[in-house]
């Protein structure tokens, strides 16, 4: 996370430069479909970090154009409940619907757009092109593997595995959360107002926000753990395996019993949270101003708990801040027409807004400071 932290940097140096640049060219103001661009965003950082490559939003580019593509239907047919899953002689519905097919398809598309990685990244070894800078995921992968002599081809299948994992769990969390996010403060102007006012006296209007700066901007972080609360990441928890025979909340668990903790029902729970429904971020500098993101506290539990615990939430807790903060910073942000924003979510693992977010941007700081 340290080595790769000016990939962050940059990264969100040029989400906040694109939008910019999209003010200058309407006059001043633009129009702008955030989700989109923070989609992007997301992509281009975990992208990079794993495989050194970056990949801009509406590029004519074919490697590019498919690896999005392979990358949003990896996401929603992981988000599909299928029949099976519950009634599994039912399966024959699935293949009968072509979802059987297009599961396939994908997961073939996937295989060989990370296969490609993993190759050229060989190839480069096998060359000896100078990689003993910036070395990315793979090729830290691809040198204990190749120190540990690992076949090439079970190799390959860990890497592959796991650089599919590594994109499932940074990207599509984080573009929902930060969606979410940016939709709150619109419909709580007070609150979009008083994180603006908190970065103009820590940072200023002089320079950008610095990953620095996040440990004094505590509204900014109370923000953040407030959009979590409401939205977690994955509403329901990833699944757990009685050991023992135990009660819960008055029922009986015979041991071997799998349990889908309810992330998002705990979250909610009025006998814990006052006015749960509502989005105040004001709680985390008040009554649970002590609440821990990573787990120690049952009543919030946005990456889960214990040693399966979400393995991104370092990257998480780094880049959501970050981001939020140099787009609050950089921007006035409204709505056209100053109406309210949808709030309704779509169907998914991880409950995405359903419907697009569409934001007026208009430039806060000098101009020398978009890059």
């Amino acid at each position: 996370m340290e080595l790769l932290r000016h990939v962050r940097d940059t990264e969100i140096d040029c989400f906040i430069k694109e939008l910019y640049e999209e003010t200058v060219r309407s006059g001043g103001i633009a129009v702008v479909e955030v989700k989109e661009k923070i989609g992007s965003l997301a992509t281009n950082i975990i992208v990079r970090m794993i495989a050194g490559k970056r990949y801009s939003c509406g590029s004519d580019d074919e490697e590019s154009k498919r690896c999005q593509n392979a990358i949003a239907d990896f996401f929603h047919l992981v988000g599909l409940v299928l029949v099976s899953d519950w009634v599994p002689f039912l399966g024959w519905i699935n293949v009968v619907m072509g979802r059987i097919a297009k599961i396939k398809r994908i997961s073939q598309e996937c295989d060989m757009i990370i296969g490609s990685w993993v190759n050229e990244h060989r190839r480069q070894r096998k060359l000896g092109e100078n990689i003993k800078g910036d070395q990315d995921f793979i090729h830290v992968m691809l040198s204990i593997l190749d120190d540990n002599n690992i076949p090439t081809e079970e190799a390959d299948t860990i890497i592959k595995a796991t650089c599919l994992s590594l994109i499932l769990g940074g990207i599509d969390a984080n573009v929902v959360v930060l969606t979410w996010t940016v939709s709150f403060l619109l419909n709580n102007r007070h609150v979009l107002k008083r994180a603006q006012d908190e970065l103009d006296i820590h940072v200023g209007k002089h320079r950008q926000v610095q990953e620095s700066d996040i440990n004094n901007l505590v509204y900014l972080q109370a923000i953040t753990k407030e959009t979590l609360r409401i939205k977690p990441p994955v509403p329901l928890s990833a699944p757990r395996e009685a050991m023992e025979d135990c009660t819960i909340a008055g029922f009986h668990i015979p041991a071997g019993t799998r349990l889908f903790p309810n992330i998002w029902k705990l979250q909610r729970d009025p006998s814990i949270w006052q006015k749960p429904l509502e989005f105040l971020p004001e709680r985390f500098l008040n009554d649970h101003a002590n609440v821990d993101v990573r787990g120690k506290n049952y009543e919030f539990l946005p990456f889960g708990s214990g040693r399966r615990i979400c393995p991104g939430i370092t990257f998480a807790l780094k880049f959501l801040p970050l981001a939020l903060g140099r787009l609050l910073h950089g921007f006035e942000l409204g709505t056209v027409s100053d109406v309210a924003v949808d709030m309704s979510e779509s169907p998914g693992l991880t409950a995405p807004k359903a419907t697009p977010l569409e934001v007026t941007l208009t430039p806060r700081l000098p101009a020398m400071l978009y890059g």
